[in-house]
């Protein structure tokens, strides 16, 4: 029973080595080493269980700082045929389809966001102004790394200043996204989901 505790430890700290996104790795590391450190004391190999805890302890410290990672966002306003978004549009294509299956690119929008962490590409907002202040969402899209450093509580934050009051998404979504626009307080409206911006 002991051993099986050591292999269940083991087992989830390689699995969270095949995640992508950054904060599903922590939290899965996190937890095995956490085990894999109660296995070792109770073996008592006591070097082992120090530097699980060690892991334990460095995993919750990096998550934290993900939570507060809005202070090295940056937004950055583009013009849909620009190349840079071209290229990401390009790049994760398979992913963004996973997420908007009806999605064909950046012509369907008129309006364009990128979100930067750190230097890197962490996310994508793409729409059309059919009214003032209000965007028809084609595409919000976070990049697997970043995928749960609420990248949307941030440009949703910022939008605003930039003259948008109401988002509203109408496309094709996977459940997936549909439950992360629930999550981000989008209301079904009129077969829509709609987010009004503080």
């Amino acid at each position: 029973m002991v051993e099986m505790i050591g292999y269940l430890g083991s087992i989830l700290v390689i699995v969270s080595m095949l995640m992508s996104s950054v904060v599903r790795l922590r939290v899965i590391n996190t937890i095995g080493s956490g085990i894999f450190a109660a296995y070792a004391l109770m073996i008592h190999s006591y070097p082992t269980a120090l530097m699980n805890a060690c892991l334990v302890g460095i995993n919750v410290y990096n998550l934290v700082r993900l939570r507060q990672a809005d202070r090295n966002y940056d937004l950055t306003e583009a013009n849909p045929g620009d190349r840079l978004l071209g290229y990401l549009l390009s790049h994760y294509r398979e992913d963004i389809l996973t997420y908007f299956p009806g999605f064909t690119g950046a012509g369907e929008g008129d309006r364009a966001y990128v979100v930067f962490c750190g230097g890197d590409p962490a996310g994508l907002l793409l729409g059309t102004e059919v009214a003032q202040g209000t965007l028809s969402v084609k595409l919000d899209y976070s990049t697997p790394t970043y995928r749960d450093c609420s990248i949307g509580a941030y440009l949703y934050g910022k939008l605003p200043a930039k003259g948008v009051h109401t988002l509203a998404f109408a496309g094709e979504e996977s459940k997936a996204h549909a439950a992360y626009l629930t999550k981000m307080g989008f209301v079904r409206e009129n077969d829509a989901y709609v987010k009004r911006l503080d």
